[in-house]
């Protein structure tokens, strides 16, 4: 019995130092991205001066499915973009089974009473494919040169087409332009905070560095222009993964085409108030970008365009939620590996435990970018830090669910939009609000484990105390967060 328990403690302590040598891997790209961004930060693309007649034609893209609360904002928007007139249609691609398509209905002949004539509703016999089925589909009907995708919870502004369309006239095999998520409801809540902060880091620094590094990047789904030759060559839209404009954009690349992205061009998004629509969203981004991962990780490997260097920063970069069960598996070994006096047997990882500021240190830079503000954005860090701890169940269980039958098609879930701007507004009213899911109840088991490590800790190894600490509040705090929203619903 003791010999067996010595070589479950061998294959545990083999098992964290192999884990926490891999997610020591990963965050060396991001320390990559750093110095990329520190050496290219002041290399802002300029837009060519292009007239009006020599622009590229534009179809703007509006993949709809029951959005009735943010669908109106989103077609006044559009409507309002300026460019030359004959060089712009608006597809709005409805998919809704409610009240919404009636919505986009009213609004689109309140718009064509005042003379606007290039915007058309889109239905389709079935809501195969979803989001990557419709966008296939409304490309069938484009006859413009570009593509403009937006998602029904964005605003894009006024100046948005002609501060990005003439980048395509400049270079003929520029395929894609991808522009800054922004923030309509920052400060709803301490969520869409803690949000806003994660989603600057990686939109004002991370794809600022992938771009002018020459690293593969990719769409983020909304607020990007593709040329539609680019489209079709990569073999068009698909449906096998749920990260469509993930799986396109390493498709294009491998083909040849260059991307653009612009930092300076916002164009602000609905951040979800509610954790559970939260955690949907991420739970949809994990499984699918790891099945792109399992898709194009041999292509990009075995791929002549990219250099070794390159080809690693993409893997990296397909690996963004692959790190969750590694980062839940640490975890859960950490207490095993304190009872069996295993820390003091293992080579000293504490040099790793270095690597851990960089990503803090990209939210700051990216604040300190962006914003005047940023020393009191940054109060928000300690939220976004226990968001992003417990949020690793939720996002290992959608990582794992990738590998079973890869490349079958899966439902793809909606993000609820609920069109908040102020405090008062109150996103529990909504039917497309979420009830709790059953990870919360593991959310909760795993609480009272960091908590049952964190006093074994004290006692054994009191250096390993506060990271068990961390645990312990980020999921109990995350969990009845949850709850206590899931009671606000049932109000």
């Amino acid at each position: 019995m003791e010999a067996l328990l010595d070589l479950v403690l061998g294959l545990a302590a083999v098992t964290y130092i192999a884990s926490a040598i891999f997610l020591t891997i990963f965050i060396s790209n991001f320390a990559a991205l750093l110095v990329i961004y520190a050496l290219t930060r002041h290399r802002r693309p300029v837009p060519p001066k292009v007239d009006d007649d020599e622009l590229l034609s534009v179809t703007i893209q509006l993949p709809i499915y029951n959005e009735a609360h943010v669908v109106d904002r989103l077609l006044d928007a559009c409507v309002g973009i300026d460019y030359p007139s004959g060089k712009v249609h608006i597809q709005v691609l409805d998919d809704s089974t409610d009240e919404t398509t009636d919505v986009i209905r009213h609004k689109i002949e309140e718009w064509k009473a005042k003379g606007v004539d290039y915007i058309e509703l889109v239905r389709r016999p079935e809501r195969k494919g979803y989001k990557a089925g419709a966008l296939a589909y409304g490309l069938e009907l484009v006859q413009t040169d570009c593509v403009a995708i937006f998602d029904a919870d964005f605003i894009p502004p006024k100046d948005f087409l002609r501060k990005t369309m003439p980048f395509f006239n400049q270079n003929p095999n520029l395929g894609l332009i991808q522009t800054r998520w922004a923030h309509l409801n920052l400060d709803y809540n301490w969520l869409t905070r803690a949000q806003a902060l994660s989603i600057d880091g990686h939109f004002a620094i991370e794809q600022v560095a992938r771009n002018r590094g020459r690293l593969p990047m990719s769409m983020n789904g909304t607020g990007g222009i593709w040329r539609v030759n680019s489209v079709k060559d990569a073999g068009g839209w698909s449906s096998s993964t749920l990260t469509e404009d993930l799986d396109l954009s390493y498709r294009a690349l491998m083909k040849g085409w260059d991307f653009l992205y612009l930092v300076d061009v916002p164009v602000p998004g609905e951040l979800p108030p509610q954790v559970q629509a939260y955690k949907l969203q991420q739970s949809r981004w994990a499984t699918g970008s790891t099945e792109c991962l399992i898709k194009h990780a041999l292509p990009l490997t075995l791929s002549r365009r990219f250099s070794p260097a390159k080809k690693f920063m993409g893997l990296m970069h397909l690996s963004q939620y692959l790190v969750q069960p590694i980062i839940l598996l640490v975890f859960l070994l950490t207490p095993v590996l304190i009872i069996g006096d295993m820390f003091h047997k293992m080579p000293d990882l504490r040099i790793i435990g270095i690597f851990g500021i960089i990503p803090p240190l990209i939210i700051s830079i990216a604040q300190a970018e962006l914003y005047r503000d940023w020393a009191q954005r940054l109060l928000f860090f300690p939220i976004q830090f226990i968001v992003g701890a417990a949020i690793v169940l939720s996002n290992s269980r959608a990582v794992i669910a990738a590998f079973h039958k890869p490349g079958v098609e899966r439902e793809f879930k909606r993000t609820p939009k609920f069109r908040l701007t102020g405090r008062g507004q109150k996103w529990a009213s909504s039917r497309y609000a979420l009830k709790i899911d059953i990870i919360t109840i593991g959310e909760l088991l795993l609480a009272l484990y960091a908590i049952t490590g964190f006093i074994i800790a004290l006692i054994r190894l009191p250096i390993m105390a506060p990271y068990m600490l961390t645990y312990a509040v980020s999921f109990a705090l995350f969990a009845f967060w949850n709850v206590y929203q899931s009671i606000q619903l049932q109000r």
